[in-house]
């Protein structure tokens, strides 16, 4: 007591100045931001959506977009962390673990459906075999790029050097094909559904009978150490966001479609629907993985795209969504 007042240690004067201007508790306040990446092909709108949809904020988490044509170059500014957070296939991502050590923390979709091969209709091709001697446009280091190098192409006979790879990003395929300046591309939707609605392509082939292609959101390991209270709200805010791609479709429809046509693309709702179907959003850590990836990962070792096949107890972090469920 001092002059008959009681008086305040320092820790109960910040208290109770807290709570007088009414700043929310630790654990809201004290969350890092995230720097998100995502792709702005099909592949990463979910992750958009969840940016959009409030439910980040509703958890006190704030935000920054990184945004990118395809995956890999996520994983490329996250390998340099300039991104904590992005999502990519399995490929890239294990590139990514071997360059970096980046980690993941969930699957958020699989896309094989969405993955194509398209060519010229007026070409007339049917089959990948017929690719021989023809230009192909590829997204190179891509996980799509990758797996039909080393996969899709081999399987057709195709060996190195019997198809001309044209370099380029996915969001330019499209008009290289109108053009007539490539014979083919290897996409992903949204644009493999407008060259077919607009009568430029014919898809031969999709992904799915060869890879499913999980597309994961992974982390750097630096973030997941630092803010492990961060990455598990950010979990539970992809847990809320999977129950409005199953309760309310037409909503999640609507913020993805005004992205595509804010970025000048004709497109009709008809054909983005049945672009936005192939994608099959399901957010979890599925306990299978591991053989999937073992796969894929023994491809890449052996075209020498990696330095060792990864160890995947410390590749993988189930327990960070185990919590968030919990």
């Amino acid at each position: 007591m001092s002059n008959g007042r009681a008086e305040l240690t320092r820790r109960q004067w910040l208290a109770g100045s807290l709570l007088a201007v009414g700043l929310p508790a630790r654990g809201a306040w004290a969350l890092e931001t995230i720097r998100q990446g995502f792709q702005t092909n099909i592949w990463g709108m979910p992750t958009y959506y969840l940016l959009k949809s409030g439910l980040l904020e509703k958890r006190g988490l704030k935000f920054e977009e990184f945004a990118v044509p395809s995956g890999n170059l996520t994983m490329q500014q996250m390998v340099a962390r300039q991104v904590d957070l992005g999502t990519y296939a399995a490929q890239s991502f294990i590139i990514g673990h071997d360059k970096g050590g980046l980690v993941v923390i969930a699957q958020i979709e699989q896309v094989g459906k969405t993955a194509q091969v398209v060519t010229r209709k007026d070409l007339n091709l049917t089959k990948v075999s017929e690719l021989k001697g023809r230009k192909v446009a590829n997204q190179t280091g891509s996980s799509v790029g990758n797996i039909f190098t080393d996969v899709i192409a081999p399987a057709a006979g195709l060996k190195k050097g019997d198809f001309q790879e044209v370099r380029m990003d996915v969001n330019n395929m499209v008009s290289a094909m109108a053009a007539k300046t490539v014979d083919a591309m290897v996409n992903v939707e949204p644009y493999n559904e407008i060259a077919v609605a607009e009568g430029i392509g014919t898809s031969i082939m999709d992904y799915s009978k060869v890879d499913k292609m999980p597309v994961f959101m992974a982390a750097t390991p630096d973030f997941v150490d630092k803010n492990p209270d961060t990455v598990v709200a950010y979990l539970k805010c992809w847990q809320e966001a999977a129950r409005d791609f199953k309760e309310n479709p037409g909503k999640v429809a609507d913020v993805i479609y005004a992205f595509f046509t804010s970025k000048g693309y004709a497109m009709s709702r008809e054909a983005f629907a049945k672009a936005l179907a192939k994608v099959e959003v399901d957010p979890g850590f599925p306990s299978d993985l591991v053989p999937g990836l073992q796969k894929d990962a023994e491809v890449l070792l052996r075209e020498k795209k990696i330095s060792a096949v990864p160890d995947w107890n410390r590749a993988l972090r189930p327990q960070l969504w185990a919590k968030a469920k919990g």
